[in-house]
């Protein structure tokens, strides 16, 4: 069966390094060697194949495991599981089990991704902001949060989120305002959210990693108004994908 970025491109993942290799599956006791454009990998553990355009395709879960433990990329990692995770595509909860199963050789980089999601954090650019937020020396904010206003509406889901000073946090990405419809939810869900009082700071992924120290100014500067200013009467509890 077909493993690695090109079954989790059949499976529907977007963000995947270029590579024109196939990675495929085969059983244990199978004397084929790895040739040409075909990575092949024997396993003791091979999963039930699901049927995508016709092909024999690993489960996306062990898909996008047996991918990065061929990557040497932590970004690459970040931003392909989090593209399936974001979009529902796949569950956490599948990606650690197949950790746990499967060999420790190449584990490490996306050990550190599933650790980071079971933290909240689910996308490159939210663990570039991570680390942006923990030089701007403010408290620990909540990561992916859903914020309710008094009477239990959703308001929506904050990429970081400061209870003490109100302040919601949004990575917005550029392949998300691109899409018209996206966009619009965006620019709804701030209404809602100021609207109820909630300060609200934008950042371009871009910015995180070209100019960090700018952003640790905006930053400080948000939460500073924030704080200047009465709670707002909001809730907020830690947002999962569905199960």
């Amino acid at each position: 069966m077909i493993t690695g970025i090109e079954a989790a491109r059949l499976h529907g993942v977007r963000h995947l390094p270029s590579d024109s290799r196939v990675h495929v599956l085969i059983p244990h006791d199978r004397r084929v060697a790895t040739r040409g454009f075909a990575v092949v990998e024997r396993t003791i553990h091979p999963p039930e194949p699901e049927t995508v355009d016709g092909l024999p395709v690993a489960p996306l879960a062990r898909a996008l495991i047996d991918a990065a433990h061929r990557m040497d990329s932590l970004n690459d990692i970040r931003a392909m599981i989090a593209d399936a995770v974001q979009r529902e595509l796949c569950h956490p909860r599948d990606l650690r089990h197949e950790l746990e199963q499967g060999t420790t050789i190449g584990s490490a980089l996306p050990r550190i991704v599933v650790e980071e999601m079971d933290r909240g954090i689910r996308s490159a650019a939210e663990a570039w902001a991570a680390r942006v937020a923990r030089r701007s020396t403010l408290p620990e904010p909540q990561w992916n949060v859903e914020i309710h206003d008094e009477f239990g509406t959703v308001l929506g889901i904050v990429d970081a989120w400061w209870p003490e000073a109100g302040l919601a946090w949004e990575i917005d990405s550029l392949d998300f305002h691109l899409n018209p419809n996206d966009y619009e939810r965006t620019v709804r869900k701030h209404s809602r959210l100021t609207a109820a009082g909630v300060v609200v700071m934008h950042t371009l992924p871009t910015r995180l990693r070209r100019n960090p120290q700018g952003v640790i100014a905006e930053l400080r500067a948000a939460y500073a108004q924030a704080r200047s200013r009465p709670p707002p009467n909001v809730r907020a509890r830690l947002w999962r994908p569905a199960a």
